[in-house]
């Protein structure tokens, strides 16, 4: 069987300002299309038996520009519905909640096509996408390939670790990066994490 590898889309404008970014289409930088560029001789190294993207334009065009445009678009590999703190840091959301921590208060609520999402949602969403990478590797020789965003490859990491959803609070993650989840004696483990090219 074999390998789960993540890759967060390369940098973008708000990424570079620490804005939440979920379902603003926020094209990458210059430094984040070079970041995706240099995926690919990284990700060659690796056997893809299938690929898959978040619908988001940067998630879209990191899987075209590190080799993988016939990626398969995944709705549920979009980043956690921030609701109502769609572009705005941590800092600005710490000035009303300073004890607010996504990963167990989830966000404020949003507009009716944005509601935002509690961490439990993003954890049955991280869950329901792991149910299709378990098929996908019954299915097709190699590993599977995802790209996608930070918080919730964070959360899905933690769930496929056997962790809460909190968990993903543990696992810091980069623009650019490859992640590789494997396993050992049948049992799920954290093979690399955070690999720039």
């Amino acid at each position: 069987m074999g390998d789960l590898l993540l890759v967060r889309h390369g940098e973008t404008q708000w990424a570079l300002t620490g804005q939440h970014t979920s379902w603003t289409d926020i094209p990458l930088t210059e430094n984040g299309r070079d970041q995706a560029l240099g995926l690919a001789p990284l990700l060659k190294r690796f056997r893809v038996g299938a690929a898959f993207t978040s619908p988001r334009e940067r998630s879209r065009d990191t899987a075209r520009l590190a080799g993988f445009a016939d990626a398969r678009v995944d709705a549920d590999l979009s980043e956690w519905d921030y609701g109502a703190y769609e572009g705005v840091t941590t800092v600005e959301i710490h000035r009303t909640r300073p004890d607010w921590f996504l990963f167990t208060d989830g966000v404020a609520a949003g507009p009716a096509e944005h509601p935002g999402e509690s961490p439990e949602q993003v954890g049955e969403r991280a869950d329901r996408m792991l149910a299709k990478v378990d098929a996908a590797l019954a299915n097709y020789e190699g590993s599977v390939l995802l790209f996608a965003h930070s918080h919730f490859l964070r959360v899905l990491t933690a769930r496929r670790l056997g962790l809460p959803v909190t968990g993903g609070a543990l696992f810091q993650l980069a623009t650019g990066t490859v992640s590789r989840l494997s396993t050992e004696h049948g049992r799920p483990v954290l093979a690399s994490w955070n690999v720039r090219p």
